[in-house]
């Protein structure tokens, strides 16, 4: 699920900023962005803050100011410098180019300023772990938030659905008329024709009705959408929420195969357009 948390805290010795952010995901995708000398305390980190987001592609940003630094703090590795400067300036010397800014380019090169990774202040470290907590919490409650938006909008689709089951109903007595209509006509070619066969006609009758009563389908379809919403309302998981789609689903087909008339087809293309919603929806949930 999607969220967005940020909190920082400035003190005499440190100004630490933390943000958390992260998209919706099947799985966790944790992004860590952070000072080299927080690294020691990296898999620390990763795994306090990635049971709690759970899942998603989600990016933690720890920015780390030091309004006083020790002279211990800044190091210069002389022998790599060195290293780089006479590369670069016999590499100079070969092409017979300007070598004045040699020295710029070698202490500019990796590793070779750095701060020391060895000796990570113990208060710092509760400041950060202090800040990111209260950016969590932020987080959380605005993915609580969304969350919120989220049950209404499914509650609504699942509504729609079941509002759709009355509107067939009144459909049905309309059908009821035209198949009746249907079977008379038949019924008086076939009483007309020589070759008529009154078992297979009782076949043919018994598989109209059942072909096209749709009671069990309506009554369950209901069942399901009251289901729905009312797991809604007990902080459901995106995957049960999925399998009453799926029952929900299996009868809007059916009814749709058994429909036999424009408007009841219409209701049903209806019901399937706010089940894809549905299920679409669905996987924004933990």
């Amino acid at each position: 699920m999607t969220g967005f948390g940020m909190a920082e805290k400035h003190t005499e010795n440190y100004s630490v900023k933390v943000e958390l952010r992260s998209l919706n995901g099947k799985y966790l995708d944790l992004n860590l962005r952070m000072p080299r000398f927080l690294m020691p305390k990296e898999i620390e980190i990763r795994n306090t803050y990635g049971k709690q987001i759970e899942r998603g592609s989600a990016t933690l940003s720890i920015n780390v100011i030091k309004h006083k630094v020790n002279d211990n703090d800044v190091q210069i590795n002389e022998a790599l410098a060195t290293e780089y400067y006479k590369k670069l300036k016999s590499l100079s010397d070969k092409l017979g180019t300007s070598d004045k800014d040699i020295f710029r380019i070698a202490t500019s090169m990796q590793d070779v300023i750095y701060q020391d990774n060895e000796q990570l202040d113990p208060d710092l470290y509760e400041l950060v772990k202090e800040v990111a907590d209260e950016a969590f919490v932020i987080y959380d409650a605005f993915r609580q938030k969304e969350g919120q938006g989220l049950k209404d909008v499914l509650t609504s689709y699942a509504e729609t659905i079941a509002a759709g089951i009355p509107n067939i109903e009144v459909l049905e007595p309309e059908r009821l008329e035209s198949t009746k209509a249907r079977l008379q006509k038949n019924l008086k070619q076939l009483v007309e024709d020589d070759s008529f066969d009154t078992n297979r006609f009782e076949q043919e009758l018994i598989y109209y009705l059942e072909k096209y009563d749709v009671n069990e389908e309506k009554v369950r379809l209901k069942a399901h959408c009251d289901h729905f919403i009312e797991s809604m309302n007990k902080n459901p998981k995106g995957k049960s929420l999925n399998f009453i789609a799926q029952e929900m689903g299996r009868e809007i087909n059916t009814l749709g195969s058994k429909a036999n008339h424009a408007g009841i087809q219409k209701e049903v293309v209806a019901m399937k357009e706010e089940l894809e919603k549905i299920k679409e929806q669905a996987l924004n949930l933990l």
